[in-house]
């Protein structure tokens, strides 16, 4: 087994994880500590050390609001159990689970992107634990990245300091990260050109970043998006923020200058880290990815649909009860008002579907409600599929039953449990059922890893249910319940009007714009 591996700064020498056959290195430096002159600039590079590196143990996690574990929480019941977790700002680190027994071994690397709307969260999450990937042949490797204003304060001194990378440092730290991984990874038996990058919810939307970045050619050969992938439908929905302009995030930034009393980012980078996050919180916004026409070159959902993206397969989905888009309207006049004001000469397609005029508003609109991620995915791939020659997109649905005096259903992440195949670190009372499923789960994503495609051999020896891509003709999708399940049914009448009415308002506007707006790809 490789327990003692030479990397770019030194050596490493990791631990046998449960499994002996899996080794976990923990905590390995893959940037400089992004503290003093570093604080608010692009990752730089790590320093050589002297003798064998310990990965033993995970680094401490980025500076962000300490969790306190409440029974009324269900994200901090579930995940936020070590409430005094070392966090500092020194914080760059990745950690990588390996089952490979020489470094010659090429194996198909996966690195994860953890979520927590860029505010908090980290790799050391019991869930994240990779060695249940690892052992179907996958080197796994979890990186930690920089969060709210440690990760996505923009400033006009910052700008001008470093104007190629002004703004999006946690984002940067990600790609730093894989950067890493791919002049690393074959001393632990990896192989850099077989490169899968994934994530969940913000980890998710951090991988559309990604998958959207022009500096990022090359770096990896698939993706996977989980909950990660979202556009706006209906107003006052809420949907997560991203700032997209870089003069408005700094004018943000010099506001939160003013509230700490410093007047220059050399003052503001002597603050210390605790006082900094506690002011941060107190003064309340929200610190995330902004288009600064370096890293990001505009919103990643835009650029997708455009195809201006690293063309990769795609394994992407949702589970069944998050992130619903509902009408908000209390008349039939605010509900026609609604249906006229989007879709105009189309607006009384709208109302009949949606049963407004035989039912009660309240029903109408919860008729029209539809999962905001699906409604994006399903615009996504119709937008792949008329590229011509993408790559293919894998669509799934998690909708099993989860166990529980909370009754909690299918939550937003509950599924994270499953394809890492973890539940034995759950609370739940997960049953046999569940075991099943996850070990399904587990396979599809090491199968997706390993070739960009998601079929493959069970760990029983038989072949798992057939999974095909998404297709304008064939919009199907795997549904994760019972057990996994291809299921071939056409997306319900409003769901598909709505898929429709994107394509056509974007086509109005770019009719609209035709002749006023060059427009080039920045990929």
């Amino acid at each position: 087994m490789l327990r003692l591996v030479q990397v770019e700064n030194g050596a490493v020498r990791g631990l046998p994880a449960a499994d002996p056959r899996i080794t976990s290195f923990k905590g390995i430096p893959f940037a400089a500590p992004p503290v003093g002159g570093n604080r608010w600039r692009a990752p730089q590079p790590a320093e050589d050390w002297e003798g064998v590196l310990k990965a033993h143990e995970f680094a401490p996690v980025s500076m962000q609001v300490r969790q306190e574990i409440d029974d009324n929480n269900i994200y901090t019941r579930e995940w936020a159990v070590e409430p005094d977790i070392a966090m500092s700002e020194d914080c760059l680190y990745l950690n990588v689970w390996t089952p490979a027994k020489h470094a010659d071994e090429k194996l198909p690397v996966y690195v994860w992107y953890f979520g927590g709307g860029l505010q908090v969260g980290h790799p050391a999450e019991m869930e994240f634990d990779g060695e249940r990937i690892a052992r179907r042949g996958i080197v796994v490797v979890t990186i930690n990245y920089r969060l709210n204003i440690f990760g996505f304060l923009c400033h006009p001194e910052i700008t001008a300091e470093s104007p190629d990378a002004p703004a999006n440092f946690g984002n940067l730290d990600q790609q730093a990260a894989t950067r890493w991984v791919k002049r690393n990874i074959a001393a632990f038996g990896g192989d850099p050109d077989q490169i899968t990058i994934g994530g969940q919810s913000a980890g998710g939307g951090s991988v559309m970043s990604q998958l959207t970045s022009p500096q990022n050619e090359g770096l990896f050969q698939r993706a996977i998006i989980e909950s990660g992938i979202f556009t706006r439908l209906y107003p006052g929905t809420l949907l997560p923020p991203m700032r997209s302009n870089l003069q408005e995030a700094e004018h943000g930034g010099i506001e939160f200058f003013k509230y700490l009393g410093v007047s220059t980012l050399a003052e503001a980078r002597k603050l210390d880290a605790v006082y900094l996050r506690d002011k941060a919180v107190a003064h309340g916004g929200f610190w995330g990815t902004v288009a600064d026409q370096q890293f990001q070159v505009g919103n990643p959902f835009d650029l997708f649909v455009q195809n201006k993206r690293w063309k990769v397969p795609v394994m992407l989905g949702h589970t069944s009860s998050e992130f619903f888009s509902t009408p908000k309207v209390e008349s039939y006049e605010e509900f026609k008002q609604l249906a006229a004001d989007m879709f105009g000469e189309d607006a009384d397609t709208f109302l009949e579907l949606s049963g407004v005029q035989r039912d009660t508003v309240q029903e109408a609109a919860e008729r029209a409600s539809v999962s905001g991620i699906e409604y994006a995915i399903r615009i996504a791939a119709q937008a792949n599929a008329d590229s011509g020659g993408a790559p293919p997109l894998y669509y799934y649905n998690f909708d099993a039953e989860i166990p529980g005096w909370d009754n909690p259903g299918t939550f937003h992440s509950v599924d994270l449990w499953f394809f890492f195949e973890t539940l034995a670190k759950c609370w739940r009372p997960f049953v046999g059922k569940h075991y099943d499923l996850a070990r399904q789960m587990c396979n599809y994503t090491a199968h997706f890893i390993r070739t960009g495609d998601p079929n493959g051999q069970d760990s029983t020896g038989e072949a798992l249910p057939r999974w095909e891509p998404y297709t304008p003709d064939a919009p199907y999708g795997m549904v994760f319940a019972d057990q996994a399940e291809f299921a071939r049914q056409q997306p319900g009448g409003i769901m598909n009007f709505l898929v429709q009415q994107y394509f056509k308002n974007a086509k109005n506007a770019k009719n609209a714009n035709s002749g006023t707006e060059k427009e080039e790809s920045p990929i």
